[in-house]
């Protein structure tokens, strides 16, 4: 699998972040003071949080400087002191567990991983972030920030713009690695949604189970489906259930009888018994002419 933009970006801009704000937390200049009276217009002096160092255009540099004012002592630089130390620690093992998450060298990144290493190391940057903001806000403050009374000026120094660039590039670095998590969350959303239920669903408030009685369809409509013709169930157990009401009585069918026998004389054997019949019922019955 070809590793994510995200995982790449966040694997460059760490280890930038981390050598800026070890060369900003070692570095002697956090602020610049020069303007000395009774001393020579080049000379200026560099502040730090664990040294000073005098600088002249004629002499070579000049360090481990008595604090002559206690500048050591004031609480940004004790605070700044703990929190960059501290920071440097996280954004190492933050880059130690995006090495083993990222894993370039194998087929699939372990996205949670990566993930986590990105908050640590977001969680890093703010840590840098923190000193050099106060730091910088106090910077002019004499009150807080002790330096001569003399008319000396006081200047923002080269450690305080490289702790600002390595912090913004942990925070953009931590927050892309901190991406990572979202294929993480959709693949476990995922794997839930076809994990079969554990247990039948425990009922809530709100849940009310209703057994809705089957309504009686048409016998088209409940043995004809699916194009195929189904006989209703066969339920010998059940008793037929008697009828309600009472039987009503039923009129004999109408007869219609003749009396005269029309087939008397049909069964003639010659014409002459035919004849003969014939002027018997003429001497026995009235013909048509007397009706």
């Amino acid at each position: 699998m070809r590793t994510p933009v995200v995982m790449t970006l966040g694997m460059v801009l760490a280890p930038c972040g981390l050598l800026l704000n070890l060369t900003a937390t070692l570095a002697p200049g956090w602020r610049l003071v020069k303007g000395f009276l009774n001393q020579p217009v080049d000379v200026e002096l560099y502040q730090g949080l664990w040294d000073m160092c005098r600088e002249q255009s004629s002499r070579e540099r000049q360090c481990n400087q008595p604090d002559l004012w206690g500048y050591f002592d004031a609480e940004p630089v004790r605070v700044a002191r703990a929190l960059m130390v501290t920071s440097l620690a996280t954004t190492a093992l933050g880059l130690l567990l995006a090495s083993l998450g990222v894993r370039c060298w194998q087929e699939e990144p372990r996205f949670a991983l990566a993930g986590l290493s990105g908050a640590v190391l977001f969680a890093a940057g703010l840590l840098s972030l923190i000193p050099v903001s106060w730091y910088n806000h106090s910077l002019a403050d004499r009150r807080v920030l002790p330096a001569d009374d003399s008319p000396v000026t006081l200047h923002v120094s080269y450690s305080l713009v490289l702790g600002y660039l390595g912090s913004c590039l942990l925070l953009l670095g931590g927050f892309s690695l901190a991406l990572s998590f979202a294929p993480w969350c959709e693949e476990r959303c995922r794997r839930r949604r076809k994990k079969p239920a554990g247990g039948p669903r425990r009922p809530s408030i709100s849940t009310v189970q209703v057994d809705w009685p089957e309504p009686a369809l048409p016998p088209a409509i409940k043995y004809y489906s699916d194009g195929q013709h189904r006989p209703p169930p066969a339920n010998p157990s059940a008793a037929r259930q008697p009828k309600a009401g009472f039987p009503m009585p039923r009129p004999q069918p109408a007869a219609y009888s003749n009396r005269i026998d029309v087939l008397h004389g049909e069964d003639a054997r010659s014409p002459r018994d035919s004849l003969g019949s014939t002027r018997s019922c003429q001497a026995s019955l009235p013909c048509d002419s007397d009706l």
